[in-house]
Formats: C-alpha cells, sequence, structure tokens
C-alpha cells in the first residue's frame, strides 16, 4: 500500500463514502441499518456533523482513492452528554487488514482530544462477531464497558451491540470548561 494520507472529508468524497457504507450496511453488521441510504442522504448526514463541529475524516492513497473514513457524533442528544462522543469509522473492503481504521481512529482521537471531548463511545454492531473492530478500540485503548444483547434483528439472526470507551484528555478528573464547548449543537442553549 501507498502512504495513507488523512484529511477532511470534502463533498467529492460521498461517492465513495457512499460505496464503502452500502457494502457495510447490506453484507456487515456494523451499522444496523437496514436499507442503505443514497449519496444525497450520506451528504445531508455529512453536512450535519461538520455542521456542528464535529470532526469527520478520510483516508486515502496518494492517487486520491478513498480508502476509509471516520467520524466523531454526537452520543446522546441531552446536553448533558456534550462530553461524550460516539465514534465510527468504515473501512473499503479492499483495504481492510492494512492497519487504516487504527490510522484513522488515533487521528479521530487526536482530533477530539483536542476540541476539548472528555469521553469517547464505540458501539459496535454484531458484538463479538465483530472481532476486528473490537481489537481495534482495544488497540487504542478503549476499555469494555458492557454488552446489550440482542439489541438488533439483522441477516436473520440477532445482533448484540458491543460498548467500549476511552477517556480524552482529562477525562473526568477535572470538570470541562463550560464556555469552551467545541461543537455549536449546544451553544445557543447554554449561552444567553
Amino acid at each position: 500500500m501507498s502512504e495513507l494520507i488523512i484529511r477532511d472529508v470534502v463533498a467529492e468524497d460521498i461517492a465513495a463514502i457512499t460505496a464503502i457504507y452500502r457494502e457495510a450496511v447490506l453484507h456487515g453488521t456494523a451499522s444496523f441499518e437496514l436499507d442503505p441510504p443514497d449519496e444525497a442522504e450520506m451528504l445531508m448526514r455529512m453536512e450535519a456533523i461538520k455542521d456542528v463541529g464535529f470532526p469527520y475524516i478520510v483516508g486515502v492513497d496518494d492517487n486520491d482513492t478513498l480508502l476509509g473514513y471516520a467520524y466523531a457524533n454526537t452520543f446522546r442528544s441531552r446536553p448533558a452528554f456534550r462530553w461524550c462522543i460516539e465514534n465510527s469509522v468504515y473501512i473499503d473492503d479492499k483495504a481492510q487488514g492494512q492497519g487504516i481504521g487504527g490510522k484513522l481512529m488515533a487521528e479521530l482521537i487526536a482530533r477530539c482530544t483536542q476540541l476539548g471531548f472528555r469521553q469517547m463511545v464505540g458501539v459496535i454492531g454484531g458484538g463479538v462477531e465483530h472481532r476486528a473492530s473490537i481489537r481495534l478500540h482495544e488497540k487504542l485503548g478503549f476499555n469494555h464497558i458492557g454488552i446489550m444483547p440482542a439489541t438488533g434483528f439483522k441477516h436473520g439472526k440477532w445482533l448484540d451491540s458491543v460498548f467500549m470507551q476511552l477517556s480524552l484528555g482529562e477525562g473526568s478528573d477535572t470538570d470541562p470548561d463550560l464556555d469552551a464547548y467545541p461543537g455549536t449543537l449546544y451553544r445557543q442553549k447554554t449561552k444567553p
């Protein structure tokens, strides 16, 4: 493999992102969606994530071929959760097993830490069946925090969800700076 280049997502990446996600939806258990969204929906989702200040990155080779993508998003919508984010990472089938997921996740963690988030949660669909994703999170320092059995039904079987968590920066050792929240999602609610 050539050198992996990690950069911010741009609208021109949506076709490749949609194709990668389509494969995950149709043939995998990482996503509990049953019908793959089209490019217009994926563009709308990407813009919504970026508009509130969350990182959304892609990994490309030196020919600018998109090999994978990762982003952070709201873990839960209530304002007290605003320091806790959920990660997502998807790799093209042809690029799996090359360390791309780890590099994208390491960059995502660094960016989220720099932005001031305090906790990152990975929700791994398919449970222990999705061992590669669990190992990836373990290598990056995530701790197992629980398994919710039979939370989804896909491909003719019940699927578990594995929850893993990583403290970012000072974690819960100090209170967050309420005036420095990086996103705009809650700013209108916390500022006069």
